[in-house]
């Protein structure tokens, strides 16, 4: 390199830095000192720097935020720690359990957490890689989101690099996690433009931040105020967490990452309450919208030992604010037929604004519900709405005696006899709120559902199967059934439909026969049997470890469903050993594997190929087979593993017949520990329990221990 070519790169180095420092005080502290137009001409020297010698463009430089060529699609990207959602607490009696679970877990008799606004807007993980921005992820559904990153460069508060600190020096790998949205300024600036130029305005702040980060063209997405804070710490290596959360975040202020001036920590259910308290009152002066509070355990090390339940921590919980209410009227009640035959009773309503959005319909969940409300078309009614909650009828207003007349006189909202889709029967089994059409997938709403779940990521797993496409195959009267998707969909027939090309009907005729090999707790998820969710169809494969297995079973319990001489705790007593499985999700299993046109469709499914079946099959499980290397023992799993997941390790584990448990006891057999273990690892050492991590549970599989 020559003495001058040294001397530009060494400007351009400059030039990143200065206007990264800047960038830092004017977005991040609030703190500006220089004028703009002094900011815009180094700006403009950096870029024509870079304009002239391409080579000196780093990812880290401020012109690469300007955002560039519209992309296709968004590419799924898998997060290496899920992005878990938090129970929520609706009203002090359950905040005041929340911290009493918490204390009684981890034997204290007070407790510090961590107290945070939630902001409503999107959950967003950044990667850095040696205090590089790399990649940045949507939420998603926790444990798949989208790549954003060519969007999230565009928002100035995201630190394209992280900034040097002797104190706590950054780690290689870390995934920061935090909340994208628009203030409420930039919001109203949005909708006053638009309106001017007689555009369609944004509805609300969340909905106009959700739709400027998923935009294709970045260009786009550059030109929206969108904003971001920082809130916590997801995957890492190379790097030992300190003891409490609050020291975190501290680290990440260090890093030049914005974190909430609000977050205070407080102990126990009284500084909770008044936190809340506070953050309501506050609210209405904020420039942003919140829906509630977070708290947050301040404890890493008692974190690790409440760990977590149905993609929950049991450390955390979000306490929400109470939601908004107007009064409309009820023009009508019509029910909508759901993948599992449910009839929902859904209020047409005279269009309402209220909690951000124009409302029209709203849920009354049940016929229970809508005997307990007694409200009836004609009436007025309050509807309430509370962020992306469906919206829901709250009550009718009577007041008065003429109202009450009035009210009284309107007809009750009834139960249809039939299926306002099919015309086939309803039926409400006892102890349930909910009736169902009995038509099964002779049904097409009930199909179509059907259909949407068989082909989700979390079940059957056929990419590019979505529901438009369905709803086109279905229509064209293609596909009747789960089978006839490996029967009758082929390329020819998918390239024929509506923005359908010959490439991307190979893909998903790929994606089809990919599908065949799947795995059975999968397989039992797609059925789609109401009260069989992702976990019990799980249990249910690992405990009969065959299709024949199970359909004996029920076989053997349906005597028992509506034999009025036996307890409710003897019926149902082959599927009720398997774990977690109760009356209630027994007598659908029975009801739904003993059902003729059922057993029909899933052995249509599983049939050879050169049968005429669908030849959808799977390995046997390795934990049904007596003499896995990991048989009768029990795990417990704490901290960051080498190159897997928890939840690989624990598939690990359960497939060679090994079973997992969430705390360590003097029942655990051994603890996997990984980096930064916690105290997980100190029970387990004091109680005697045997300690592996990564590589010598591979030895112990592979029988090299």
């Amino acid at each position: 390199m020559t003495s001058k070519a040294d001397a530009q790169a060494a400007r351009a180095a400059t030039l990143r830095s200065q206007l990264a420092e800047h960038d830092h005080r004017y977005y991040v502290l609030d703190d500006p000192k220089i004028p703009d137009a002094e900011y815009d001409a180094l700006f403009q020297e950096l870029r024509d720097l870079e304009d002239r010698h391409p080579d000196l463009v780093s990812a880290d430089s401020p012109t690469q935020r300007v955002g560039g060529a519209a992309m296709p699609e968004f590419t799924p990207v898998r997060h290496r720690q899920p992005m878990q959602s938090l129970r929520k607490a609706n009203d002090e009696a359950e905040l005041r359990d929340f911290d009493r679970r918490v204390r009684e877990t981890l034997s204290r008799e007070s407790v510090d957490y961590s107290a945070e606004p939630k902001l409503d807007g999107l959950a967003v993980s950044l990667t850095y890689l040696d205090g590089v921005f790399v990649q940045g992820a949507t939420r998603g559904d926790g444990e798949v989101g989208e790549d954003v990153t060519v969007n999230l460069r565009t928002i100035r508060r995201i630190p394209l690099k992280l900034r040097d600190s002797k104190k706590h020096p950054f780690p290689p790998v870390l995934e920061v996690r935090g909340e994208v949205f628009l203030p409420l300024a930039g919001f109203r600036r949005w909708k006053e433009d638009a309106e001017a130029r007689g555009e369609k305005a944004p509805v609300n702040p969340r909905n106009a931040a959700a739709g400027s980060l998923r935009q294709l063209d970045s260009s786009i997405t550059a030109k929206r105020p969108l904003s971001f804070t920082a809130y916590s710490v997801g995957f890492h290596e190379g790097w030992a967490p300190p003891a409490r959360h609050s020291e975190v975040l501290t680290m990440l202020r260090a890093w030049g990452l914005p974190v909430s001036d609000l977050i205070e920590v407080v102990s126990g259910e009284p500084g909770m309450q008044d936190y809340f308290d506070r953050m309501a009152t506050q609210r209405a002066t904020l420039d942003f919208d919140i829906d509630g509070v977070v708290f947050k355990l301040d404890d890493l090390a008692g974190r690790e030992e409440l760990g977590s339940v149905s993609r929950e921590p049991r450390w955390a919980c979000a306490y929400k604010f109470a939601a908004e209410e107007a009064e409309t009227v009820l023009e009508k009640v019509e029910f909508q037929v759901g993948r599992t035959g449910a009839l929902t009773p859904v209020a047409r309503l005279q269009p309402v604004f209220v909690g951000g959005a124009t409302v029209s319909n709203a849920t009354l969940h049940n016929m229970d519900e809508v005997a307990r409300k007694d409200v009836r078309p004609g009436d007025r009614v309050v509807v309430r709405r509370a962020g992306d909650v469906i919206p829901e009828v709250v009550r009718a207003v009577i007041e008065g005696d003429e109202a009450r007349a009035a009210h009284d006189a309107r007809p009750q909202v009834e139960l249809p006899p039939a299926c306002p889709v099919c015309g086939g029967g309803v039926e409400r089994v006892e102890g349930e709120v909910v009736a169902r059409c009995t038509n099964g997938l002779s049904c097409s709403a009930q199909l179509h559902g059907a259909l949407i779940h068989f082909v989700s990521r979390k079940a059957m797993d056929i990419e590019g199967l979505g529901e438009k496409l369905l709803g086109q195959l279905i229509e064209t009267g293609i596909v009747d059934s789960p089978a006839s998707i490996f029967l009758k969909v082929d390329a020819p027939t998918l390239a024929g439909l509506e923005r359908m090309g010959e490439k991307s009907a190979a893909n998903v005729v790929e994606a089809i026969d990919r599908s065949r090999a799947t795995e059975f707790g999968r397989f039992l998820f797609a059925l789609g049997c109401p009260q069989v969710g992702e976990t019990t169809a799980r249990d249910l494969a690992r405990h009969f470890g065959t299709l024949d297995a199970l359909f004996e079973a029920a076989e053997q319990d349906a005597p028992t469903a509506h034999d009025d001489t036996i307890k409710e705790k003897d019926r149902f007593p082959t599927l009720r050993q398997v774990p977690d499985v109760g009356p209630t999700v027994a007598a659908h299993v029975v009801g739904f594997f003993t059902e003729p046109r059922n057993r029909d469709v899933i052995r249509a499914l599983v049939a050879p190929v050169g049968e005429g079946g669908c030849g959808i099959h799977w390995k046997a499980p390795k934990a049904a087979v007596a003499g896995g290397a990991l048989a009768g023992k029990t795990f417990v799993i704490t901290g960051t593993l080498p190159g897997v997941s928890r939840d690989q390790a624990g598939a690990f584990i359960e497939a060679n017949g090994g079973k997992l448990s969430g705390s360590v006891s003097a029942k655990t057999d051994y603890l996997l520990a990984g980096e930064a273990a916690g105290s997980k690892l100190a029970k387990a050492e004091k109680l005697g329990v045997s300690i592996l991590d990564w590589s010598a549970l591979e030895k112990l599989v592979s029988g090299d221990a």
